[in-house]
């Protein structure tokens, strides 16, 4: 684009933030931005391992404990020739205020295509209370989600062609969801479980989730893909025994055993693994430095969320680091927002659907009912032309109660 062509653009009027916290989930019976936020017996809230599983109290339940207090954020930004773009997260009214009281001032007047500059200003100016990573990265992933859908409706192109077009025809996808034979009825390569034990639960633990892993393997044959996502719930004795135990049931991956920061484990488990399981992690790693840190740590895929990592311009960054390293990138489900930077990168052979059916028995937009538009999985796989809509391609539901809690 010629400097003469950018001066042209639209400039960047107004940001504005709203919370929709459990509202969704009470009024439609779906969690919207923030998917752990699902009405009492939702598969995604039935004794999963976590690291708080240690806890009786707070081991049958993750919203015992708090997982889905932030609620939705939805921001929403104008541009002087009137075009409105928008995303949505997982930050709440928390994320409000960091848009409202300190985000605006890196926004408002900009061009609508400098959203790098916008994004190197946001991380730069909220390291001393960010630590590169959380709600204040979760935030600033849906102020740079909202920049790039603007940028893509003021040009009339999907955010995938500004990032340089498809380098496949579609994208296939594995479903997560504890029925992973569901889901190769529905036409996925495979089936990503929760584990339901930790190790609080030592060798007891380890045994019951051989058991369900077992009896899947039975129901869904030899070639169906099988992985486990451990939520950050284990220690490296623990992950590395239930690791061994997996191999006979061809177990494709053990996914986010230890926390994001906790590097070391991570090298350690890679060297214990049987050979041929791979490693993965990182939907709760939010900053480059440390996604750099797992590529050396051995980490065989990682998976981003882009509506927590920084955004779109943050994983572009980050599937750069990953290819450099002979590393696959494959995003955390996160629907349109994922689709439309996954299908521009030659390392993200596959993606994930995230199965929010309560019973994860048939395929549901994921952040229903707050977007309308969202394309989904018919026989496992989503095509580029199904992406072929201005921005992401998806509107923001009005019937969905939003508050705006703070302004500028």
């Amino acid at each position: 684009m010629s400097l003469k062509a950018a001066m042209k653009l639209p400039t960047i009027t107004a940001i504005r933030a709203y919370n929709m916290g459990g509202a969704a989930a009470k009024v439609h019976g779906q969690g919207g931005g923030d998917y752990h936020d699902q009405p009492k017996g939702h598969w995604i809230d039935n004794h999963i391992a976590t690291p708080m599983s240690k806890y009786k109290e707070y081991e049958q339940s993750r919203q015992s404990f708090g997982l889905n207090v932030l609620g939705t954020l939805v921001v929403v930004v104008e541009a002087s020739d009137g075009t409105k773009g928008f995303a949505i997260s997982t930050a709440g009214q928390v994320g409000c205020f960091i848009v409202e009281k300190h985000l605006n001032r890196f926004v408002e007047g900009k061009r609508v295509d400098q959203i790098k500059l916008i994004h190197d200003q946001m991380i730069n100016s909220t390291w001393f209370y960010s630590g590169g990573g959380g709600v204040v990265m979760n935030t600033i992933s849906c102020v740079d989600l909202a920049l790039w859908d603007l940028y893509g409706k003021v040009l009339g192109l999907p955010v995938y062609k500004i990032l340089g077009g498809a380098v496949r025809d579609e994208i296939h996808f594995y479903a997560t969801g504890d029925r992973p034979d569901l889901a190769k009825g529905l036409g996925f390569i495979g089936g990503k479980m929760t584990t339901h034990w930790s190790s609080a639960f030592g060798d007891e633990g380890i045994q019951k989730d051989i058991a369900r892993l077992k009896d899947m393997r039975e129901k869904v044959g030899d070639d169906f893909w099988l992985m486990f996502d451990c939520w950050m719930s284990q220690d490296v004795n623990y992950a590395t025994k239930l690791a061994k135990a997996a191999e006979p049931y061809n177990l494709k991956w053990l996914e986010e055993s230890f926390p994001p920061a906790d590097v070391e484990s991570y090298r350690k488990l890679k060297a214990n693994m049987p050979k041929g399981m791979m490693m993965t992690t990182g939907e709760h790693t939010g900053n480059l430095s440390s996604f750099k840190e797992l590529c050396e740590a051995g980490v065989d895929i990682l998976q981003p969320d882009v509506g927590w990592c920084g955004g779109i311009t943050s994983l572009c960054e980050i599937a750069a680091l990953a290819k450099s390293h002979g590393q696959l990138v494959v995003p955390h489900g996160s629907s349109v927002y994922s689709h439309h930077a996954v299908i521009t990168f030659t390392n993200t052979p596959f993606s994930e659907m995230l199965m929010v059916a309560p019973k994860a028995d048939h395929i549901r937009p994921q952040f229903d009912p707050v977007l309308i538009g969202e394309p989904v999985p018919h026989d496992g796989i989503i095509t580029a032309e199904e992406l072929d809509k201005p921005g992401f391609g998806v509107e923001l539901n009005t019937e969905c109660p939003l508050e705006r809690p703070y302004t500028h």
